[in-house]
């Protein structure tokens, strides 16, 4: 049972390519009830490794590396169908982008990056996954209406930058106050 957590999010990785089948085929009731099962399941797995202490190193890697591939697929692929603002794509993957590049600066240079999502983080990945779940539903079924898509989109858009400067003004004090490690 321990490692159910990473099933289902073995589960959730494997959703990704059908959610955005779906979309790219305009079928946004089954891209929007996929998807929906996806970001559910990203809230039990978490739930199971807290609850039952079932967390392990490979689920440290594939939790974030699962919601960043749905988030950043999910997002460019509604972006190129025009249901996304191309600015607030650019914004999500640049965040992600920036994250992964300054976790490797910091890994290469500093040693193991012992870390977990912050506070801003899981309050940005949940505007993203809210935000491109109501742009879908808007797409299937007409609700809700676009300036309410248009307020959340500049919302999704403040927690985007705003996670990513705290993620950056947390590698650089890290990394301001560690001795680079020997290669």
């Amino acid at each position: 049972m321990r490692h159910l957590p990473n099933i289902i999010c073995v589960f959730r990785l494997a959703l990704i390519w059908p959610i955005q089948s779906a979309l790219h085929a305009a079928e946004y009731r089954t891209a929007v009830a996929l998807f929906i099962v996806a970001a559910a399941s990203d809230g039990v797995d978490g739930y199971l490794a807290k609850r039952f202490g079932w967390t392990s190193e490979l689920g440290k890697f594939l939790d974030p590396l699962a919601d960043k591939l749905l988030i950043v697929t999910v997002f460019v692929e509604a972006a190129w169908l025009d249901l996304v603002p191309w600015w607030l794509t650019a914004a999500v993957v640049a965040r992600d982008v920036m994250i992964g590049l300054g976790a490797g600066v910091y890994r290469l240079w500093f040693g193991p990056l012992h870390g977990r999502p912050t506070r801003f983080s899981k309050v940005n990945t949940g505007a993203q996954l809210f935000y491109v779940m109501l742009v879908m539903l808007n797409a299937a079924f007409r609700i809700p209406p676009h300036e309410v898509l248009d307020a959340l989109a500049l919302l999704t858009l403040l927690t985007t930058v705003l996670s990513g400067l705290h993620y950056l003004q947390v590698f650089t004090r890290r990394a301001w106050t560690q001795p680079p490690h020997a290669a």
